[in-house]
């Protein structure tokens, strides 16, 4: 039997037509949703956000805070600036969305796609924007404002999107990082557990009971690279079972990766305690370019042993660090690993 493919989101094909394209000659009877591709600027994620936060009068550079990885310094709080002060405008989620929805009805429309296929939005949590570029002092004092941009963003793409074609995903980064507790520059902090319940339930709260909802936990993609490399699905399976416990909304698909190096069956031992409802449908991220569907069937045999239902995907994105050939590789490989 087939598996169903999940497209993580950032693809790294240059237009949205070229993967609208793509995907319809890969994968297309193994997508339930397809995104756009997160093209130009949102093929850096977050960094996306980054000239937002700059061009902000309520937040100022800090020279002397590098953000690792990123080229970039990390935001404060502008002397004289309050809290309550700080404001954001379009963010550019849902300008982008409407504009890429066209294009997906046309690709759907010849045929492209599946009839059924929705189309896939992905936003980074708050938190992972603000964590990220914000220093750790001021994060509390701006993470209220961009939340609420964020969630206005949300609600004007489920007004533009039928709730019938959309699928919103939330990519969960910098808080599965401080979940897992191992990166250095990402440490857990006090109440973190009920912090991140919080914020999980008022991102799943703005999204219509009619639009699916996904998570995407993540370990980072800096360079194609995990900022650590998980040790196995624990932290993974404790997050997803902490989200699905405190959520009212239906889940419709959880991802989790799956390092290139791990087709052992003990990475895969903790999804044995994976508590999410039949509807809720996993993705592992075992497809890897290095060692192709071969590869991908070692490690769907490996999980197998432990949860034999499942989808496959890559362990996150597919734009940074890698060329168009690479990505229909990718691409190719998914659709014989799903078949």
């Amino acid at each position: 039997m087939a598996r169903h493919v999940h497209l993580v989101g950032s693809i790294g094909l240059d237009t949205v037509e070229d993967v609208f394209s793509a995907a319809g000659k890969f994968v297309k009877p193994y997508i339930l949703r397809c995104p756009d591709g997160e093209v130009a600027g949102r093929r850096m994620w977050i960094g996306y956000q980054y000239p937002v936060l700059r061009s902000n009068g309520f937040l100022s550079v800090d020279e002397t805070r590098l953000l690792h990885g990123a080229g970039m310094c990390a935001m404060r709080l502008a002397e004289g600036s309050k809290p309550e002060d700080v404001h954001f405008g379009e963010l550019g989620y849902a300008r982008e969305a409407r504009l890429s929805y066209q294009d997906f009805l046309r690709a759907r429309q010849a045929g492209q796609l599946q009839s059924t296929t929705r189309f896939q939005v992905c936003l980074p949590t708050p938190f992972a924007v603000i964590g990220a570029c914000v220093v750790p002092e001021d994060v509390s004092k701006v993470l209220p404002a961009y939340t609420a941009a964020m969630l206005r963003e949300v609600a004007h793409i489920c007004a533009a999107i039928p709730h019938s074609d959309l699928a919103l995903q939330w990519d969960v980064c910098i808080e599965m990082l401080m979940w897992d507790g191992r990166y250095s520059q990402m440490p857990a902090f006090p109440g973190m557990k009920d912090t991140f319940i919080a914020a999980f339930r008022e991102l799943a709260n703005a999204v219509p009971g009619d639009v699916e909802l996904g998570f995407h936990l993540c370990y980072g993609d800096l360079d194609a690279k995990h900022f650590v490399e998980p040790l196995d699905l624990a932290k993974a399976v404790e997050l997803a079972n902490l989200i699905v416990a405190n959520l009212k909304h239906p889940i419709a698909w959880i991802h989790m990766p799956v390092p290139r190096d791990r087709d052992d069956e003990a990475y895969f031992l903790p999804l044995r305690d994976l508590k999410i409802s039949p509807e809720t449908e996993l993705f592992l991220g075992l497809v890897h370019d290095s060692d192709g569907a071969e590869g991908a069937q070692r490690r769907i045999t490996a999980a197998s042993t432990v949860r034999p239902s499942f989808g496959i995907a890559t362990e996150c994105g597919m734009a940074r660090a890698r060329t168009k050939e690479l990505v229909l590789k990718l691409l190719s490989i998914h659709a014989e690993a799903a078949r």
